[in-house]
């Protein structure tokens, strides 16, 4: 006769059996900015959005809504993306056309926000020998968001306009849940939120509908470990620096 298997745990009872792999996974997670030309299979991306799908969300409204683009219709819109892009800088009026979806960033920056973006940003651009002025190449390094950084697959987001705020601190759950599953896979990930200011031409590619909104892209593939850009390291404050201990 067969033997039964055994119930499965259920998770509050289910032990992390490797935790060194799961800080791994924490650690090394990055922005990759170049990608191998490295096919990732569908089942494989599908596992991940899988996995993803289990992160917390208010009252358990899962606002998540993923596209998947590949082959020809990932193609498509990195052209549409970047003949926007060109026109935008040959034509600097039309960028008015082109405002992000909701306010990602802060209108003005202020202390100590705004050195760390700027930190972040010449750290980039030294790295990648771009240098003050040179808008040539900025222009261009800007341009391979809009290529998904060289990556396989390219992933957009949306979420309900009828959803609160909240529900983007539900999807910063839910992205970072699929970013440390890639990790955990050896892949790599880089969300961007540069597609936002091209919302309108990414939400027409993928045929959203009229009442959603775009959270934000994501570049996932294998990344090119030899590429420079990879090798960009993100200061990090450590938990004394932003922690009030209430004793």
């Amino acid at each position: 006769m067969p033997v039964d298997s055994p119930p499965a745990l259920p998770r509050i009872a289910r032990a992390v059996a490797d935790p060194a792999s799961v800080d791994t996974a924490i650690r090394s997670r990055l922005s990759a900015r170049a990608f191998l030309d490295r096919p990732v299979p569908r089942e494989t991306v599908r596992e991940l959005l899988d996995l993803a799908a289990t992160a917390p969300s208010g009252s358990n409204a899962q606002p998540w809504k993923a596209y998947v683009l590949q082959g020809a219709s990932r193609d498509a819109l990195v052209a549409r993306a970047v003949a926007a892009h060109e026109a935008m800088r040959a034509d600097p009026a039309l960028a008015a056309r082109y405002s992000p979806a909701y306010d990602y960033y802060p209108t003005e920056w202020v202390p100590p926000y705004r050195d760390r973006r700027r930190e972040n940003g010449w750290g980039l651009y030294g790295l990648l020998g771009i240098g003050r002025g040179d808008k040539d190449a900025m222009h261009a390094q800007h341009q391979r968001n809009y290529r998904f950084f060289g990556a396989p697959v390219g992933l957009m987001f949306t979420v309900d306009k009828a959803m609160g705020r909240g529900s983007l601190l539900d999807y910063g759950l839910f992205l970072q849940t699929l970013m440390l599953a890639a990790r955990a896979r050896g892949l790599h990930t880089c969300a961007q939120g540069a597609w936002l200011n091209l919302h309108e031409i990414v939400l027409d590619h993928i045929g959203a509908g009229p009442d959603e909104m775009l959270v934000c892209g994501m570049a996932l593939g294998h990344a090119d470990a030899a590429a420079p850009v990879n090798a960009f390291d993100t200061p990090r404050e450590t938990a004394n620096r932003f922690t009030t201990w209430m004793d």
